[in-house]
């Protein structure tokens, strides 16, 4: 494991130890924590825009979308515990 220094403010390193106090952790694993779990929203943020923009490219290319309208029924009636056909991709280009 390498060592790296990091230079805090005072109220961020006093905030950090007391979130650390109350999760039971020390002030370097809740560090260590927080800076995993911004590293993965991070990854997870980059991983979402790269399957969008693969998503609207599919969708120029096809030219087929679908209905917001019909998607929106179709999710609440799934949320509520009925069965849905799922809407249909239509041509949006005329």
């Amino acid at each position: 494991m390498s060592t790296t220094s990091l230079k805090l403010p005072e109220e961020i390193k006093q905030r950090a130890i007391a979130a650390a106090r109350e999760q039971g952790v020390s002030p370097h694993a809740f560090m260590i924590q927080a800076i995993e779990h911004a590293a993965t929203a991070c990854e997870r943020r980059a991983s979402f825009v790269a399957e969008a923009q693969v998503a609207r490219e599919q969708t120029l290319a096809s030219g087929k979308g679908y209905d917001a309208d019909e998607v929106h029924a179709y999710v609440k009636a799934r949320i509520a515990g009925r069965k849905s056909t799922k809407p249909k991709a239509k041509s949006w280009r005329s």
